[in-house]
Formats: C-alpha cells, structure tokens, sequence
C-alpha cells in the first residue's frame, strides 16, 4: 500500500478532525487511549513552538491510515504514533514510516533525548523503536481495584475539601511542582497547563480533594477523573501528592489520601478505581499493592539519543 506523509508545525480544523476520528477508532479498538492527554491538548489546540504533526495518507483512502506527534519538552522530546486499526497488517510500514519521519524532523530542529510512548507494547513497537535508536526505559503500570474501597477503617478526623477554580491555583502549581521537581510529564507545570485541564469536560472541580494541615496551609491533594467513556466507566486517581515540603505532615497521608479519592469515585457511582504509576517507584507501588490494587498492564516509554542533522549544526 503506497502512503504519504504531511508534515505540520499547525493543524487547522479539517486536520484535527481527520485526526481525531482516526484516534477515536484506535481508542475503540485498543480499549485504552490512542495517545496521552498531554499530546491530545496540544492537538486540539492546533500546536505550539515544538510541536509537529506528522498525518499519513493512503492511496484509495479518504481518511488518515496513521498518525504521530512530535513535542519539544524542557529537556526533551515526546514523541507518539498510533497506525489505523484496519492497517495493521504484516508488511504494513505506516507506522515505521511515521516514527521515521518523525526522527527526522527532530534531527533537523536540533536532535536531543527522546521518549516515544507506547501503550502495551508488542515485538512490532520493540522494532520500530530500535529502527531510530531508541530502547525500552521507563515503565508505567495502569493499576486497578473494585470498588468501594474496604481495606481501612474511615478516620473520621480526616479532612479533604474540593479544589476552588479562581482561587486554589497557584498553591496547588507549587505543591505539585515541589512534589514532581523530578517528572518529565507531571512536573514543571505552570498556570497555563493547568487551565488547560479545568477545561476539560471531564474536569470536576468536586473530585479535586484538597488536604490542609491545621494552618490551612496545602499538605497533600488526590486530584480525580472520570473516564465515562469507557465500557464500563472507569474511575481515576489522576495525579496525587504529599506536599515535601509539608512541615507536619500527618502519618500515612498518601494512603489516606488514596483511600479518599477511591470513596469519592465510589461515591460517584464508580465500580473500579485506577492510577497510573511509574513501575520504578517502589514505595508507591508497594502502597498500591498494599492497598489491594494490582497490575492491569504495562506501558513503555523507548528513550533515546536523535542526533542533531548535518545542516541544523551551527
């Protein structure tokens, strides 16, 4: 099958569209998301300095077979591609062509240190990772349990308040930036990322609890999300933290900080709670585990070194 390959630093409104269509038939397929939520807001939103979208077109179709992104970070590159379900045949080279490509035009912007994600990877991603350069590094286990949440006693003494948009965000940058100084995704947020999220439709300012010690200074949050579309819905605990900074903070606050972002997801109407967490962060997948989540699967980012091309050196 012979394919095309455009290359855009914007996507206007038929390309988002086109793309959008071709990352909701992998979602369906794959029964997980085509692409992380930090790639689909700068998508939708058109693209911004560092960002490229590549969209690859086949003969015979009026639709895109296989699409990959491209992002300039702090200190690094991201970089994700999803191929059409109905093109993933053997001897198929969209999605080697798009990684490529992509490899490409990184090298032409200046090279530099690259993570390519891939949800559940199988021997094909191994290969197309490997083709650019890129090996296995970081592990990501999605993790879940059924709800409700029954493993602790409630402490009646523990108190969490939901998040105030207009109000709560710049405590809340600084205690998340604090707690992930070390996160290539969760760190280094600024204000505009996180209107960003409070956009959303899926944002629920209810289901952001906020814990504060007696000072009602910030000690620890578990921000959660609703993934209704999911068949059946799934209940989320997004991103959640213990402020290092916190000068008393109380015992076994993470695990109480869990524990009521489960309730609430129960409470919501939810059957299954789950996090994502990195596989090499052992005190908090032994909490998990403790807290009677387990492993549902395991996502891969390839990470690497993409040379800078001949003609961008200065």
């Amino acid at each position: 099958m012979r394919h095309r390959i455009e290359i855009k630093t914007q996507m206007g409104r038929p390309d988002i569209d086109a793309v959008s269509v071709l990352l909701a038939e992998a979602t369906a397929a794959d029964a997980h998301a085509a692409i992380d939520e930090h790639a689909w807001l700068d998508l939708v939103q058109g693209g911004r300095a560092g960002f490229a979208g590549l969209v690859a077109w086949a003969d015979g179709h009026d639709h895109p077979v296989g699409y990959a992104q491209v992002m300039r970070g702090s200190g690094s590159w991201a970089l994700e591609y999803v191929v059409d379900p109905h093109h993933r045949t053997p001897g198929n080279t969209v999605g080697a062509d798009l990684v490529t490509t992509a490899a490409q035009v990184i090298a032409r912007a200046g090279g530099g240190h690259v993570h390519m994600w891939v949800n559940q990877p199988r021997p094909e991603h191994d290969r197309v990772a490997r083709s650019i350069g890129l090996l296995p590094g970081r592990s990501l286990y999605q993790m879940r349990r059924p709800l409700p949440y029954d493993l602790d006693s409630p402490d009646p003494a523990f108190r969490t308040r939901p998040f105030r948009v207009g109000f709560d965000e710049d405590e809340w940058l600084e205690v998340n930036n604090r707690a992930f100084h070390w996160h290539p995704e969760q760190g280094g947020w600024d204000l505009a990322t996180l209107k960003q999220r409070e956009a959303e439709p899926w944002f629920d300012p209810g289901g952001f609890l906020l814990h504060e010690d007696v000072e009602g200074r910030l000690d620890g949050f578990c921000w959660t999300k609703i993934h209704a579309d999911h068949d059946p819905p799934l209940g989320e605990i997004y991103v959640i933290a213990v402020d290092p900074a916190a000068r008393h903070p109380e015992r076994g606050l993470g695990r109480k900080l869990v524990a009521a972002g489960l309730d609430h997801l129960y409470g919501e109407g939810l059957l299954t709670g789950m996090l994502y967490v990195d596989a090499d962060n052992a005190k908090a997948v032994k909490l998990y585990v403790d807290m009677g989540l387990v492993v549902n699967h395991i996502d891969q980012a390839y990470v690497g070194d993409i040379p800078a091309a001949a003609a961008s050196v200065p």
